[in-house]
């Protein structure tokens, strides 16, 4: 098996080693390949990734490139953890619209537009060379905002993509977390997007979950008021206090020291420290703080269903087909897959809760109006997007936001041919 990492320089990257290790045994991953357009991190990640294989007793073979054709020649699964612009970028995300009185943040609202924009025209040129190159081959999609990224792939090109985040894991671990249950024991309908999506019908062992259990998974995360969980009955993505929150997030995003990017650029010079260290064979301990967590082992639970033909319920991002009956069957949602060596094949969703179905298929417009946007370049669809959007909305706004947030981002928008 030939394993690309696209993006590798991403301090991610060691996690996904370290699930490899896990599964040596039937996952045999025989060539690894990095792959970074920032020469310094993929030579630093390398290094490390040698020697944290050596460690974890894995046999395999590491290498990194520069040359994206090289690395995606011939693979069988290709991860894609890319961030364009880096972390300088996402401070601008967080930033501007926070000036507007707007929430500010690296995956929704005008912030999460601009990383789609400028992250969907290297992810179609992937998913083009890996038409030509690696036909039969998988990308496991990381990069964020991935339910737009997903979409862009799938209507534009004929590339295998399958779009992940770890939320579709997030109530099993807040079970373990809470209450010491094992992963297998928690069942639960999942439906929605990326980022927006809502927990119902949960159960363990079979059995649904008395009030008290609900109530200890709805505090487990805490990023939404236990109240709004409870007034539902449903548990919501973490995402969902931005919308449910809205003005209290504002404030404290605004009376914050420093921003959520801004954090994660000093973290991260303490972890490549670490990862440069050539004494070093362990993940740094910093990493815990970086969040993510659940995301390697969603991407090899992926990798052994399609591997080895394991029938596997999981939470994908696909193309609708009809599941959610409100939306169109192009739209990319994210809900639970049959999936095996054929692909991924969407479950019918046979109930979606009431209270959501407005708020899902706002932001659904306003997903499929950036997609075309940042295809197109086309200013007028991103204007029509952020009017969309349940975060914005406002005319005066838009048109105040649209021409800075260009300018920020000007040098990674080439589709927008900005002057």
């Amino acid at each position: 098996m030939k394993f690309t990492i696209v993006g590798a320089g991403s301090s991610y990257t060691p996690e996904l080693l370290d699930e490899m290790g896990a599964r040596k045994d039937s996952l045999p991953v025989k060539d690894i390949v990095l792959y970074d357009i920032n020469e310094e991190r993929l030579e630093i990640m390398t290094g490390f990734c040698r020697r944290f294989a050596k460690q974890l007793g894995l046999n395999v073979s590491i290498s990194s490139t520069t040359d994206l054709e090289k690395a995606l020649y011939g693979a069988d699964f290709v991860d894609t953890q890319i961030r364009v612009g880096g972390n300088r970028q996402r401070v601008k995300d967080e930033k501007i619209p926070l000036k507007y009185g707007l929430i500010g943040q690296e995956t929704t609202g005008a912030g999460g537009m601009m990383k789609a924009f400028r992250t969907i025209p290297v992810m179609l040129n992937v998913a083009r060379k890996m038409e030509e190159l690696s036909p039969n081959g998988w990308i496991i999609n990381y990069t964020n905002p991935t339910g737009l990224v997903t979409e862009a792939v799938t209507k534009n090109t004929k590339a295998n993509i399958a779009g992940f985040c770890s939320g579709g894991i997030f109530p099993k671990m807040w079970a373990k977390s809470s209450m010491g249950i094992d992963y297998d024991r928690v069942q639960y309908d999942y439906v929605g997007l990326n980022h927006m999506n809502f927990i119902s019908n949960i159960t363990i062992d079979g059995r649904p979950i008395a009030k008290e259990e609900f109530t200890k998974l709805a505090n487990a995360d805490g990023s939404v008021k236990t109240e709004i969980n409870e007034l539902f009955g449903v548990l919501t993505s973490p995402y969902l206090q931005y919308y449910y929150q809205t003005g209290e997030k504002v404030q404290s995003l605004r009376e914050a020291k420093q921003t959520r990017g801004e954090f994660v650029q000093e973290l991260e010079k303490e972890v490549y420290a670490a990862y440069a260290d050539e004494n070093n064979f362990e993940k740094p301990a910093a990493l815990a703080k970086r969040g993510g967590g659940g995301y390697s082992e969603v991407a090899m639970n992926f990798v052994n269903a399609v591997y080895n033909n394991v029938d596997t319920e999981m939470v994908v991002n696909v193309p609708n087909q009809g599941a959610i009956r409100f939306l169109p069957d192009d739209a990319v949602v994210e809900i639970p897959c049959l999936v095996n060596k054929r692909g991924m094949k969407p479950l019918h969703v046979a109930h979606v809760p009431e209270m959501c179905w407005g708020l899902i298929a706002a932001v659904k417009n306003y997903e499929q109006l950036a997609v075309d946007a940042a295809v197109e370049g086309s200013i007028t669809k991103m204007k029509w997007a952020l009017m969309a959007h349940p975060l914005v909305r406002e005319y005066d706004l838009v048109e105040k936001l649209v021409p800075e947030l260009l300018e920020a981002n000007k040098e990674f928008l080439p589709q927008f041919r900005l002057k």
